[in-house]
């Protein structure tokens, strides 16, 4: 029996798409906008070749200039790559940059956006573009940068799609990432009748750091995730989380403390 000739009706290959944003680009004066955003693609090539991906630029029809960022369409198969080990090495580049940059030059704070459908080829048209877009718009990857920057001079806010985090994080493809180190949490984009769940990482923050400052309503409230209950004794309850967002000068920090795990990782 021959083959059924292609139709409107086929869904289209599945691929990967990473989307990324600079924050602040158009406040940036005209004769340094050209440098700085030079800048930012030399730290996305760099890190997509150190994590061993091959740079969209470099395929036809698979990188789309933004102006203020990018739209790297990728084969599928690389979407948990696109997680883990992307999302921890762009932060850690983007803080390597700013140690180094001149003070003339602007730091660099990206909101990035990761998901997986199908895209009609070669012209990659499909609703995962649009959904990439507004997931990149999204309040809450807005508010989760602001949050990176003023708690800990983060340079990186990424929301995962539903669909991306279950096929990486989810199914086990995420070596250095759990679902313990994301916010669960819904992507609004206000006017374009967009309202989605995803999954917030913040680098360095964890999701019990950011419920509260992600969505400060108290319990019953409408919006996505609850802030924590404090506890109402003197002591915190087992399995509290102390986050300390400088260095340690007194080593006085509660009466007791049952078991205590140092993260050491360093950027």
């Amino acid at each position: 029996m021959p083959l059924a000739p292609p139709t409107s009706l086929d869904v289209p290959p599945e691929q990967a798409l990473l989307a990324v944003d600079m924050q602040g680009y158009t406040q940036i004066p005209e004769a340094r906008m050209a440098p700085v955003r030079s800048d930012l693609d030399d730290v996305l090539t760099n890190v997509l070749a150190h994590i061993g991906l091959q740079d969209a630029r470099d395929l036809p029809g698979a990188f789309k200039d933004t102006g203020d960022g990018a739209i790297f369409v990728m084969p599928a198969k690389d979407i948990a790559r696109l997680v883990d080990p992307l999302l921890e090495h762009l932060h850690a580049a983007l803080v390597r940059y700013d140690r180094e940059r001149l003070a003339s030059a602007p730091a660099i704070r990206l909101r990035a956006a990761v998901h997986v459908g199908p895209l009609s080829l070669p012209d990659h048209r499909g609703d995962a573009i649009n959904e990439v877009c507004r997931l990149l718009d999204s309040q809450v990857v807005r508010t989760g940068l602001t949050v990176a920057r003023e708690h800990r001079s983060g340079f990186l806010a990424a929301v995962v799609s539903e669909a991306a985090f279950r096929r990486t994080v989810r199914a086990g493809r995420t070596p250095d990432l759990g679902e313990e180190h994301f916010l669960q949490a819904t992507a609004r984009v206000e006017g374009k009748g967009f309202e989605e769940p995803c999954w917030l990482f913040v680098p360095q923050m964890t999701p019990r750091a950011l419920a509260p400052l992600i969505n400060p309503e108290p319990p019953g409230g409408e919006g996505g995730t609850d802030a924590p209950t404090p506890s109402a004794g003197p002591s915190n309850p087992p399995g509290a989380v102390f986050q300390f967002n400088g260095e340690m000068t007194d080593t006085t920090v509660i009466n007791e403390v049952g078991t205590m795990r140092i993260d050491r990782r360093r950027i």
